[in-house]
């Protein structure tokens, strides 16, 4: 098109046209998606949540959400900086901090705000983040949002990471990656990526979402059983959605972290609160975990067996580090087929596809509870390799 010819206009009814070229586009290559609202209530096997300690609907977590509720309304009326923090902000942050061995904590409205107030407010235009390409799409969206300058190293390669942080151009730097990676269920090698951001004057930026509340001492984290947690230069993240069952995210760290983030993290300052029920919820579950600290060697007794038993009738399962197993798929369309087979008898089982995972194999994600039985794990497997298809398997 010549520089100084305009485009044409086009009717209004026709702006969002290429929408449809995208849908379709999307539609070739198996990677539709649609929501598929859930009952209050059902008789399917649930291992496509994250709920690992079975919390969600426990009467303690529930009851004092509903309790929370009434006392303090349905939201938190404003950003947390205003009129958002209430009581019970405080008191769970103060909880969580105690229990994973840190100083302070602060609490998000969710997860993925949490991490990309973390990457953002850590970082910036004068410093050099180096990540795995496997994080989370929060932290990758933190990443693009820092303006700092990103190296994405491959997966678990600590010496590539080394080598990145000691050809930087910054002093200042950045370490990002996930404790267990959501696709997988593998763990990161925690004690040498510190190791490596000490020996190169890095910070050590660390998501536990799926290891808080299944790993470490009582459940503390993947963090605290590197034995991380509390140190100065490292910060973790969670989310309160998983292992407690609730809604919301925070960030763990130093004191003088956490003041930063108050101060300088958008996706805090800018942001409503976390609802005062959910802040409730997520302390009652953090009480069950401390009162039950077996609860999450029983979610990895799940994962093993479902791992073992899936692996023995010739699929390609994951090794579980934490509560998720992947199963691959031989295309796209063949997980979206074979999730949907598992459903229809009664089994409910995460479809992971492009670009959901980085790697481009598609998978089915199955994630162990605290609550299930021995006869749920035979059924979930009775349920996957009946409904498989071809190729699914390996042997």
């Amino acid at each position: 098109m010549d520089a100084a010819q305009k485009p044409a206009a086009v009717p209004p009814e026709q702006v969002f046209d290429w929408l449809d070229a995208e849908a379709e586009r999307r539609a070739d290559a198996g990677l539709t998606r649609r929501l598929r609202p859930r009952p209050a209530t059902s008789t399917e096997l649930d291992l496509a949540g994250n709920d690992y300690l079975g919390l969600a609907r426990d009467k303690r977590v529930a009851g004092a959400a509903a309790a929370a509720a009434l006392r303090w309304g349905a939201g938190s009326t404003g950003s947390r900086l205003v009129t958002g923090s209430t009581e019970l902000h405080a008191e769970l942050e103060h909880e969580l901090a105690r229990f994973c061995g840190f100083q302070a904590a602060l609490v998000f409205s969710s997860g993925f705000t949490a991490n990309l107030g973390a990457v953002t407010a850590l970082s910036g235009k004068d410093s050099a983040i180096v990540t795995d390409k496997y994080i989370h799409a929060s932290l990758i969206e933190g990443c693009r949002l820092s303006r700092a300058g990103i190296a994405a190293i491959g997966h678990n390669d600590v010496a590539a990471i080394k080598h990145a942080l000691a050809t930087r151009r910054t002093q200042r730097a950045l370490v990002v990656t996930d404790s267990v990676f959501s696709v997988d269920g593998d763990l990161a090698p925690l004690p040498e990526l510190s190791a490596a951001c000490r020996e190169h004057g890095a910070a050590l930026l660390v998501d536990d979402a799926h290891g808080f509340g299944v790993l470490g001492d009582g459940g503390r984290g993947a963090v605290h059983a590197a034995g991380l947690a509390g140190e100065p230069d490292v910060v973790m993240t969670v989310t309160l959605s998983k292992s407690l069952g609730a809604q919301g995210g925070a960030v763990l760290g130093s004191r003088r972290v956490i003041r930063h983030l108050v101060e300088t993290s958008r996706s805090f300052i800018f942001d409503t609160g976390l609802a005062p029920a959910s802040a409730a919820a997520a302390l009652a579950a953090l009480g069950v975990l401390k009162s039950e600290p077996e609860l999450p060697g029983k979610v990895l007794a799940n994962a093993t067996r479902l791992a073992e038993q899936l692996t023995d009738a010739g699929f390609r399962a994951s090794r579980p580090d934490a509560a998720v197993v992947s199963v691959q798929a031989p295309s796209p369309e063949d997980a979206v087929t074979w999730a949907a087979r598992c459903a229809e008898n009664g089994v409910r089982v995460g479809c992971f596809r492009p670009p959901s995972v980085p790697d481009g194999i598609s998978r089915l994600r199955l994630t162990a509870r605290a609550d299930l039985s021995e006869s749920d794990v035979d059924t979930a497997v009775k349920v996957v390799s009946a409904s498989a298809p071809p190729r699914a398997a390996t042997s």
